[in-house]
């Protein structure tokens, strides 16, 4: 006896429904996708305009401007910048250690104390929760600061100079103690009680919890050791070998602007020394890389905003 190969779904509730959209509702939907994609080319434009203009000439912007397209196509800003290719590559390998190791250990801090400052029977929280906040509203200055890591700790012309100031933020343990607090003290309690010690606890329940505040703020802690220049022109000095990125490419526009000025008054020209194109060149080669990061925790940015606001 012939059966029907077709198996029909056993309850109409089985079939997948499509919701049809009534005329107010797909206008509004395509008002949306219209701002939304004038918006992300608003964004992308300035960023696909300094591209084309790093791969311009020095003449050719001061004729022409910037523009959307590469005008006398020229590969001389890059040429310059990578002339030394052991001090760039030197450069990119430092900076990537700061922020990896930054990142690693700052999260593991970070999380530790905002973990720590939101438990309930932890006695000194609040005392210690202000000392964070008022370190946030005032500092001692640069001369002291300057004097502590010179000085008392000796850590001039040593990555430590770069690596231990942006290590703890005070908004960002605010921001893990608000990321923990969504996550119920019940799940501390039940740990206790079978047995846990609190860095077990820690490790085992509250961690992996935690996965959309450890993206969110370890990309705000890469970031952070990725633009770093300002500390490396303090504490690092030319007997060091290889400087991070921020600060060897603000060392080769400074050159190259120290080197025209020298000549301005003489009758030596150099028309074809790029300066506008090579600051192009200088912002495609530091934030190129870093955008990478961003579609590794985009999912985990968007739920940390959204955490908390569902309680369940």
């Amino acid at each position: 006896m012939a059966t029907n190969s077709v198996q029909q779904p056993a309850n109409l509730h089985d079939r997948p429904t499509k919701v049809r959209l009534d005329k107010s509702d797909m206008i509004i939907r395509g008002i949306t996708y219209v701002v939304i994609t004038i918006f992300s080319v608003c964004c992308i434009l300035p960023f696909w305009m300094i591209i084309a203009s790093s791969f311009s000439t020095e003449e050719a912007i001061r004729r022409t401007g910037f523009t959307l397209w590469p005008t006398d196509f020229s590969t001389y800003a890059y040429e310059l910048l990578f002339r030394s290719p052991d001090q760039m590559i030197g450069a990119y390998i430092v900076t990537i250690l700061l922020a990896v190791i930054g990142t690693v250990v700052g999260l593991f801090i970070i999380s530790m104390t905002g973990y720590a400052l939101q438990r309930k029977d932890f006695p000194f929280r609040n005392g210690i929760m202000f000392y964070i906040y008022f370190t946030s509203l005032f500092s001692a200055g640069l001369v002291p600061f300057y004097l502590l890591m010179v000085q008392t700790l000796h850590l001039r012309d040593t990555y430590w100079a770069i690596l231990l100031p942006l290590l703890m933020n005070p908004w960002l343990i605010v921001l893990m103690k608000n990321f923990v607090k969504a996550i119920p003290h019940e799940i501390t309690e039940s740990g206790k009680i079978d047995g846990a010690g609190d860095f077990r606890i820690f490790y085992a329940l509250i961690l992996p919890s935690l996965k959309p505040a450890l993206a969110t703020i370890g990309l705000f802690l890469a970031l952070g050791y990725w633009n770093e220049w300002y500390y490396s022109s303090l504490f690092l000095t030319s007997e060091v070998a290889y400087r991070p990125l921020q600060y060897h490419l603000y060392n080769v526009i400074n050159k190259v602007a120290s080197l025209r000025n020298s000549v301005a008054g003489s009758n030596v020209v150099l028309e074809n020394l790029p300066s506008e194109t090579l600051k192009m060149a200088t912002a495609v080669v530091a934030t190129g890389p870093i955008i990478l990061l961003y579609p590794f925790v985009q999912k985990y940015f968007v739920a940390g905003l959204t955490v908390g606001a569902v309680k369940g």
